[in-house]
């Protein structure tokens, strides 16, 4: 558990020091993933309209949510404990890999998570992240995605439900929608999942598609 901004600061020293790397013809001799969780927290990306912010300042401040502005693609999302925050800190280049095959990478990496709690994932037309339900009524979110590229180096990343108190996600309208829901692993399998499993699995599964 680790609160937003401390974490911010942790990633772009890394992405900085990477790009670095990348403008001077340097090596890149590693590379990071960064798996946490953060205190309640709303993100606005470059692309967020803040009346996507439903909550009044009053009331977020008043609860300690903060509001932090950053350079992610996307819109508004909601943060909190319970919920897997993955920060892939990589070089795409060496995988010859751009940036809408990355994104296709992220969301394949945690369908395939899913399917251990046989739960179906699915890519969702002009909708990034995984969903489930697609195309019916009860289509519903499970995981966004927003990242940041510079020189083929990434940073930001995903965030998937996994036990989080889905509750919260009525502060906003997440990533910018108004007629879609939001659910967890936990709700989708009817009881609490084992976090550190649930980290497991998909770090497996995000190294295999990566290599």
């Amino acid at each position: 558990m680790v609160d937003y901004e401390s974490m911010l600061i942790r990633q772009r020293d890394l992405f900085e020091a990477l790009v670095a790397c990348k403008r001077a013809g340097k090596p890149i001799s590693e590379e990071y993933l960064l798996l946490v969780e953060h205190p309640d927290v709303i993100t606005l990306g470059r692309h967020a309209r803040h009346g996507n912010i439903l909550a009044s300042s009053a009331f977020l401040q008043h609860e300690g949510i903060p509001t932090v502005e950053i350079e992610r693609g996307g819109d508004v999302t909601y943060h909190g404990p319970g919920q897997l925050v993955v920060y892939p800190i990589i070089d795409l280049s060496r995988r010859s890999m751009g940036v809408k095959d990355y994104v296709a990478t992220l969301e394949e990496a945690v369908i395939r998570t899913l399917a251990h709690w046989n739960i179906n994932g699915e890519r969702v037309d002009d909708a990034t992240g995984v969903w489930i339900g697609k195309g019916t009524t009860a289509e519903r979110k499970i995981c966004a995605i927003g990242i940041r590229c510079s020189r083929y180096i990434t940073m930001h990343g995903l965030a998937l439900n996994v036990n989080t108190d889905l509750s919260k996600f009525g502060l906003i309208n997440p990533c910018g929608f108004v007629d879609k829901g939001v659910t967890s692993i936990k709700k989708e399998v009817g009881g609490e999942v084992d976090m550190a499993e649930v980290k497991k699995r998909f770090v497996a599964e995000l190294l295999t598609l990566l290599r």
